[in-house]
């Protein structure tokens, strides 16, 4: 009985651990996603209204960051290709928000408890970003491919044209803007 009850513990306990980060199942159709993961609509949709970003550019920039996966970090570097020597950068959660530009965030809006493993906290980072994005570099909010691009690059990146030598992310960046307006198109038909 006294190891039944051990077991049990490390299970409630292990149970109450974490959240669910996997994927949703049909990352292809915003209808579907929004069927499954009603609260990632809810907080998209809570964005647009405070931010103005629409919740298809919010859809294509995470689909693209994180596969709407909560947790998704970057990928380990390897010296010699066996010694870890850390991830690729600080980049974390669905927005894939770095250390220091999350800290910025929490500082502008005042969220302190801000998680960028929490949805309604990533997309809020997300429109923040990217409402700032258009007053600093006239950059439209239904714009993803160029809002991806200021996002992926940062603001002075963008402005000073870093992606112009990087053809591969300016093919992203045109995928994002494909996979927005696939998504806008879906959420215009699922709302009937």
């Amino acid at each position: 009985m006294n190891k039944f009850l051990k077991v049990a513990i490390v299970l409630l306990v292990a149970s109450c651990g974490g959240g669910n980060y996997s994927a949703p199942r049909n990352l292809d159709n915003a209808c579907a996603l929004a069927r499954e993961r009603p609260q990632y609509y809810t907080a998209m949709k809570r964005t647009e209204q405070r931010w103005g970003v629409p919740v298809a550019v919010q859809m294509a920039t995470i689909h693209q960051e994180s596969k709407f996966i909560g947790d998704a970090r970057t990928p380990f570097r390897f010296a010699l290709g066996v010694i870890p020597m850390g991830r690729q950068s600080s980049a974390y959660g669905y927005s894939q928000a770095l250390d220091g530009t999350w800290e910025e965030y929490q500082r502008a809006t005042g969220k302190r408890s801000a998680k960028r493993d929490r949805i309604a906290d990533a997309t809020d980072f997300m429109g923040w970003y990217m409402h700032e994005s258009q007053a600093r570099l006239g950059i439209s909010k239904y714009d993803a491919r160029n809002q991806y691009l200021a996002y992926h690059e940062g603001r002075s990146g963008y402005a000073r044209g870093s992606y112009n030598a990087k053809g591969w992310l300016v093919a992203v960046a045109d995928r994002v803007q494909a996979r927005a307006n696939l998504y806008q198109q879906q959420l215009a038909s699922c709302r009937r």
